[in-house]
């Protein structure tokens, strides 16, 4: 993607008040704020407002280019509280941050389940089911971040009563199975088909060459909801492919530290660094590029909202650029790029392990696409 476009001030004040949409009108009203971050260096300790309509505490994250897909917010439960029941006719995935607690579900039909969570656990809120959670702990606040496309659903039907206060049962989506939100899955590819996950910094991975710097991947589609997300893992002394996508990526670091690099083609790249607990959203079509400097390995956690594939139903950001997708092989990245890359893992007195991701991708590498044609 080339730069980003820009006009005039007086064109783009003409097109001002449609970025006013029944989505931020909400937010206003819950008295929270939208930070349009792309980048936020700490989800645990970001600065919260009350939020009076779910008794905690609360702020919304959603830059430019997620504002009319998908956003994310951090939640608080204060020590020994509990948030207010709520229900809502879009899918919402959880990572719990901090702390402890307990979720029960429930629909109009009567069904109902428990389930209990801690630090890295992971689930989702199954379509209009009545949710609410409690902090197991009297003494500490528990805190969690959620990924949801309320702005895709808040902009069309434009009426918050019809999205927070709809009766419907969507029982292909929960009906009350005893086992929903147990720890089991299966196993089919990439994909593990659960609703929970206990332990997302530990959970078994699977090997992902296709990725680049031998990492491991798995992926859910929890509470058969439009909101996939997935972990990816990288060794120490290796980096990833850089690649682009669509709008909605919401990337939390729940392991190991380093930096990611992020720009529009054509452009010098931007660094960010990255801890366990930062948060890094690329905007659409911008190239992005995440680096292990650490001595352990690093493992995120992706929540997303649209995926743009191809016929065989392959994410175009893992094929290469070579083939038409959006993935940058090792092969075609600057030299600058190592070249920073070895500087900084020097810093934590750690070698390079990539000499074997650059000689294995040559044993495959397509032809550049001007040769092919």
């Amino acid at each position: 993607m080339s730069k980003a476009p820009m006009v005039s001030e007086e064109l783009a004040q003409k097109f001002a008040t449609e970025k006013d949409t029944p989505y931020d009108r909400w937010v206003r009203s819950q008295g929270l704020d939208i930070q349009p971050a792309m980048y936020v260096r700490q989800l645990r300790t970001i600065a919260l407002k009350p939020w009076a309509e779910r008794g905690g505490s609360a702020v919304f994250l959603n830059h430019e280019s997620t504002r009319t897909t998908n956003d994310a917010y951090v939640c608080e439960i204060p020590a020994g509280g509990e948030l207010k029941p709520r229900r809502q006719i879009f899918d919402e995935m959880i990572l719990v941050l901090s702390g402890r607690g307990s979720t029960t579900i429930w629909n109009d039909a009567g069904d109902r389940q428990t389930f209990e969570w801690k630090e890295n656990a992971i689930f989702a809120i199954p379509m209009n089911c009545w949710h609410q959670h409690f902090n197991g702990s009297g003494e500490a606040a528990a805190r969690y971040v959620a990924v949801t496309y309320c702005p895709q659903v808040l902009n069309i039907f434009g009426e918050p009563d019809f999205v927070f206060n709809n009766k419907h049962d969507f029982k292909s989506r929960f009906n009350g199975e005893p086992d929903y939100f147990s720890a089991k899955g299966e196993q089919k590819g990439f994909l593990l088909t659960t609703n929970f996950v206990a332990d997302a910094v530990n959970i078994p991975l699977i090997t992902a060459a296709s990725r680049g710097g031998g990492g491991g991947h798995i992926r859910f589609n929890m509470a058969r909801g439009a909101l996939p997300s997935h972990i990816s893992q990288f060794p120490v002394g290796t980096y990833k492919r850089a690649h682009s996508h669509g709008s909605g990526a919401f990337v939390i670091v729940l392991s190991g530290e380093g930096y990611s690099l992020m720009w529009h083609e054509g452009e010098e790249p931007k660094r960010y660094d990255w801890e366990v607990g930062t948060l890094i959203v690329p905007p659409a079509g911008v190239f992005h590029q995440h680096f292990n400097t650490g001595t352990t390995p690093a493992r995120y956690l992706a929540f997303r909202n649209i995926s743009i594939r191809n016929s065989q139903g392959v994410p175009y950001s893992w094929i290469s650029r070579r083939l038409g997708g959006s993935q940058i092989d090792y092969a075609d990245e600057p030299q600058g790029v190592r070249d920073l890359f070895n500087k900084e893992i020097a810093t934590n007195g750690v070698s390079s392990r990539m000499a074997d991701a650059y000689a294995k991708e040559l044993e495959t590498l397509p032809p550049l696409r001007e040769a092919a044609e």
